[in-house]
């Protein structure tokens, strides 16, 4: 079999460490297996295959002989070193918000719009989505698809996973003070996150909503194809470990019932139907966490409108939010264009 050599790009951080799991577990042809992070992060080593990988530091010379690179490293970092990697022959998919919106840089969820990898060829880029948005665009594609979805309302219940490991931590260290009747210390969000619902995402901009709820509206046109698609989004972060969760409220073109949607859904790549609210089965968050497969449930019929569905939309945010579509977009660009 070919191999290809492999560079990741924030190894060290919390998709950096998924994508190097997952390119294990999907016994992706790694031939080299490059670890780059910053000079803080010299010395440690890394598992993959059974071997433990030292972690190098990111530089210029960094991806000689390298043909794919996975991004995740942060957008300042994204921003100076993916052009230099692409310059350098490395083909470059990357985790961060810097290259999304450009437009001739293909924006990409494989069950989705796999085709615009094509696109790799205009600046050896390729984006990763928002991890909000990915999840919702695969549950919604077979959709728009059948019936032409025209809006689309979406509140999401964010992890803090999304934020990073110092996130993690700080859930788990508040949690564990207030449990224990101690102050909690507040550093990683403008407020405290433990036991508490924060609807602020990113910063705020000036029509009122945050860069994280724009992302959402913004890469969902762009990954459907279809500007025409009205999208609003309300983010908020929740005292999760792992895994999204959305309420998603949907008018389309044409009617669909709520049975013929969990029909489509059923054959949908990637999705996994999740919806007997008779037994008390609905996607939860902890059932997501560590799984490849977007979850959806409490699919119904908005009663408010002619032609409007709802559902509950639960996937790992690092997995499939991150590090699987990474993964899943180097598989196929190795099966049909390299």
């Amino acid at each position: 079999m070919k191999t290809y050599n492999v560079a990741v790009a924030g190894a060290t951080g919390a998709v950096g460490n998924e994508m190097i799991k997952i390119l294990e577990e999907r016994r992706f042809p790694v031939g080299k297996l490059t670890l780059l992070a910053s000079e803080r992060s010299v010395g440690k080593k890394l598992a993959f295959r059974g071997e433990l990988l030292p972690v190098e530091v990111l530089s210029e010379s960094s991806f000689q002989g390298v043909q794919i690179g996975l991004f995740s490293p942060g957008g300042s970092v994204s921003e100076k070193f993916a052009p230099l990697a692409a310059q350098a022959g490395c083909i470059v998919i990357d985790n961060t918000s810097v290259f999304r919106m450009v437009p001739e840089i293909p924006l990409v969820v494989p069950e989705v719009n796999a085709e615009a990898i094509a696109l790799y060829k205009n600046r050896g880029i390729i984006a990763n989505p928002n991890c909000s948005t990915i999840q919702m665009v695969v549950a919604l594609k077979p959709i728009h698809d059948a019936a032409r979805i025209k809006r689309i309302v979406v509140s999401t219940y964010q992890a803090v996973s999304g934020t990073g490991k110092k996130a993690i931590e700080e859930l788990s260290l508040q949690t564990r003070a207030l449990l224990n009747g101690q102050d909690p210390v507040i550093k990683v969000y403008p407020h405290r996150i433990a036991f508490n619902c924060l609807p602020q995402i990113d910063v705020f901009l000036d029509n009122g909503y945050t860069k994280e709820e724009m992302k959402m509206v913004n890469e969902t046109k762009k990954i459907m194809n279809d500007p025409t698609i009205a999208v609003t989004a309300t983010t908020v972060r929740v005292p999760v470990f792992y895994a999204h969760s959305e309420s998603i409220n949907i008018e389309t073109e044409k009617k669909i019932t709520a049975d013929e949607v969990r029909s489509l859904l059923a054959s949908a790549p990637g999705v996994r139907v999740v919806d007997n609210p008779r037994v008390k089965l609905y996607p939860l968050a902890i059932d997501a966490a560590g799984s490849d497969d977007t979850l959806v449930g409490r699919i119904r019929e908005d009663e408010s409108i002619p032609n409007g569905i709802n559902m509950w939309v639960v996937s790992d945010n690092i997995r499939k939010g991150a590090a699987l579509n990474a993964v899943q977009i180097a598989e196929i660009l190795i099966q049909k264009y390299l």
